[in-house]
């Protein structure tokens, strides 16, 4: 998966518009980055990635990238 394809993802989670997310964005940031989209974050890396976030690994996300690093 693409670079722009996992942020075009990210955009679809955040419920933001087309093309908002950035890698070097701060999540504090985003408008649309409140619990019901970490909700949305975690159900979406499980199904999309097999990747398992922790209610702690996601408190400890600061920026886009973090999420983006996980994304494998």
């Amino acid at each position: 998966m693409t670079l722009e394809e996992k942020l075009s993802l990210l955009d679809e989670t955040f419920e933001a518009d087309e093309g908002t997310v950035k890698a070097d964005m701060l999540l504090s940031d985003i408008d649309e980055y409140d619990s019901m989209t970490k909700l949305s974050l975690i159900v979406m890396m499980d199904e999309q990635f097999g990747v398992k976030l922790t209610s702690q690994m996601v408190r400890n996300f600061k920026t886009v990238q973090d999420i983006l690093d996980l994304m494998k």
